[in-house]
């Protein structure tokens, strides 16, 4: 089996005189899938030489004793092209089909290894590219999803186009929970996502609990709340 997602990276030019005052020496210019097709080899080189010490199989920090350690032989990333633009793959190798909640198993524990275990670790790497250093990432902050198969472009464009999640701070704000809602449901309407706004005051009217309002809350604004990509280099951690 393949699994597909979508592929991003910081690009970093050698030269930056004539990129005006919106380039930013810290963040990069942001590249996408199709910005990426003409470094397919030299990402291919630096995916190699990441992996090579442990045979690029990232089943090898899968800690469960269950029917996805005893069918997946082994998971592999690499990149392809997919209808003119770089997309991340991942070769799988299976005993047996996995069902549908196996497969779900397995997913989550690939984005787990894309988000803070292999995949931080290889967005890190220094890619020379000649004329300047590539930084990729196969995952991303914001609906990240693997597809199996062939990708369907668009579906993959609608992903990396969604709105990502406005900021907002809890500590020494006002801690009433209907005044955090408003605050964070107004900032969702400010950036265009009343539906979300609409949807989390439902939610969080229906809970429970101030700690469960505030898990809702998280999950719709960026707070200190929300999970985040720990740092960390022992990928048999990430999960």
């Amino acid at each position: 089996m393949k699994f597909y997602s979508p592929l991003t990276a910081d690009f970093f030019p050698n030269d930056t005189e004539d990129l005006g005052d919106d380039y930013s020496e810290y963040e990069g210019i942001p590249y996408t899938g199709k910005e990426l097709t003409g470094y397919r080899d030299v990402i291919r080189d630096a995916i190699y030489e990441d992996v090579k010490d442990f045979y690029g199989d990232l089943m090898r920090y899968y800690r469960e004793d269950d029917p996805v350690r005893r069918k997946v032989v082994r998971a592999v990333p690499n990149v392809d092209e997919v209808n003119g633009e770089l997309v991340g793959s991942l070769w799988v190798d299976t005993d047996a089909p996995l069902t549908a909640e196996e497969q779900a198993v397995f997913c989550a524990y690939i984005s787990g290894q894309y988000s803070d275990g292999w995949g931080e670790g290889f967005e890190q790497r220094e890619i020379d590219v000649g004329d300047g250093k590539l930084y990729v990432h196969f995952w991303q902050d914001h609906d990240f999803e693997l597809k199996r198969d062939v990708p369907d472009m668009t579906e993959f464009k609608k992903l990396l186009n969604r709105p990502k999640k406005p900021k907002m701070q809890l500590i020494g704000q006002d801690g009433n929970i209907f005044a955090i809602m408003g605050r964070a449901s107004r900032l969702l309407k400010n950036a265009g996502q009343c539906d979300k706004a609409k949807e989390m005051c439902n939610r969080v009217t229906a809970s429970k609990s101030y700690a469960e309002a505030l898990g809702i809350i998280s999950e719709y604004v960026e707070t200190e709340l929300s999970p985040t990509p720990a740092p960390k280099r022992d990928w048999g951690d990430a999960r």
